[in-house]
């Protein structure tokens, strides 16, 4: 089977690390992808949003199944552009517009959940249509505060405000000055909800679904989850805290109603869906959807899928995962990101990056922001690595993944050496 896998991050590198060992892989090209992707296929010179440039690779290399990594192209429609325009036995790994707007809104999110009774935190939604009855809401409104940009906003568009005064202005800002652009065209004003997050992930073809190994992420640049919002400084699969009693609640109350949902309306839905959620008490409630997988959770659920991915996805495609399981390797997973210094805010790129060739037993370094430059491998992004390693217990998968950091080097480099913090340590 010849395969084109969209994206450029580690998410992408990790997919195309485990497309490449498939049996059924005959050939795997990546659009645009990164210098790891490029160990692993053929990488193509053009960007996710390019649909025409997508079509024509699809027609010159006889592809015969598109993977859709990051989320604007389906936000924007490939899904229901390529089905267009090509042949219709084209196998694709991702949700229809329609369907894509579980991310792409969030608004539209919420009214799903509410239409299906999935738990998520009470909201009402804004434009410039009701500024003053958003003015008025947020007055009375209980703290902190949450607001979100309605559409997509790169991981950017959520504000906790701890005062009045301060979710009010954030308001205007979102609404009357475009802080986020269209995205925040429409505000969703939400309850606070104090937990843990995880995340959780399904492959589904619409009807069935099958539950992959779960992980927790860590946004914030700082040690001890401290500092700006990123798009993610690590993660750890499985969550020592999602025992068997709570993922039972989560596949009842948030997964199989969502699944649901989704055959109730007729959405045309084959690909993956990421539940962000909180644990509330013993309480699982969806924060969000994301209609691919998450990054950098990616990079430590993938490893720990034994199954052959390909076989897995066709049966995605196809409409025909009724008779699969998952086969999760058990032990623990975990990946440490290596960023620009600067980032999430202003950064350089060019760095020459030194030791990748260094590695240790049951780990790999994961591509995210790189590219090659005069025979050397250099930054091309704020997130660049991401060091995976596998163990028995948590706290050697970290201490594997830090070993892996230590023997690279590029100017600036950063990475938090807390990850996992809470369930081996006290939070400094």
């Amino acid at each position: 089977m010849t395969i084109l896998l969209l994206g450029s991050g580690g998410r992408e590198h990790a997919l195309a690390w485990k497309l490449s060992q498939s049996k059924h892989c005959s050939k795997l090209f990546i659009a645009p992808g990164n210098t790891g992707t490029a160990q692993c296929g053929i990488n193509m010179p053009f960007v996710v949003t390019d649909f025409e440039a997508i079509r024509q690779c699809c027609l010159d290399n006889e592809i015969d199944m598109v993977i859709i990594g990051p989320e604007e192209p389906l936000v924007k429609g490939l899904v229901d552009y390529l089905k267009t325009e090509l042949d219709p036995e084209l196998l694709l790994i991702g949700p229809s517009k329609e369907a894509a707007q579980l991310e792409g809104s969030k608004a539209y999110a919420k009214a799903f959940m509410q239409r299906h009774n999935i738990p998520t935190a009470a909201y009402q939604e804004f434009t410039k249509e009701n500024f003053a009855d958003g003015v008025a809401y947020l007055q009375q409104h209980a703290l902190p505060i949450v607001l979100k940009a309605d559409g997509l906003a790169a991981g950017k568009g959520v504000i906790i405000s701890q005062s009045r005064e301060e979710a009010l202005a954030e308001f205007e800002a979102m609404i009357r000055q475009a802080k986020f652009g269209e995205a925040s065209q429409r505000v969703v004003v939400e309850e606070f909800l104090s937990g843990i997050e995880l995340s959780v992930f399904v492959l589904t073809d619409g009807r069935n679904y099958l539950l992959l190994p779960e992980a927790k992420d860590y946004k914030r640049i700082g040690e001890g989850d401290t500092g700006l919002n990123t798009g993610g400084m690590g993660a750890v699969s499985p969550v020592p805290f999602a025992d068997d009693a709570f993922m039972q609640k989560v596949i009842s109350k948030v997964v199989e109603p969502t699944i649901r949902g989704l055959e109730i309306d007729n959405l045309d839905y084959k690909g993956f869906v990421f539940f962000g959620l909180i644990k509330v008490g013993d309480e699982p409630y969806v924060i969000e959807y994301n209609c691919r997988m998450g990054d950098p959770e990616t990079e430590v659920v993938i490893p720990r899928i034994k199954n052959d991915l390909v076989e897995l996805l066709e049966a995605t495609a196809k409409g025909a995962l009724t008779n699969l399981s998952i086969e999760k390797d058990p032990r623990f997973a975990t990946t440490i990101v290596a960023v620009s210094g600067g980032y999430p805010e202003d950064f350089q790129k060019g760095f020459e990056i030194k030791g990748l060739e260094a590695s240790t037993a049951d780990g790999i370094v994961f591509h995210a922001g790189t590219k090659a430059a005069d025979g050397k491998i250099v930054t091309s992004g704020g997130r660049v690595l991401c060091a995976t390693a596998l163990a028995e217990s948590l706290q050697e998968a970290l201490a594997k993944s830090k070993a892996q950091l230590q023997q690279i080097d590029f100017e600036k480099m950063y990475y938090r050496t807390d990850i996992g913090y809470e369930f081996v340590q006290e939070k400094p």
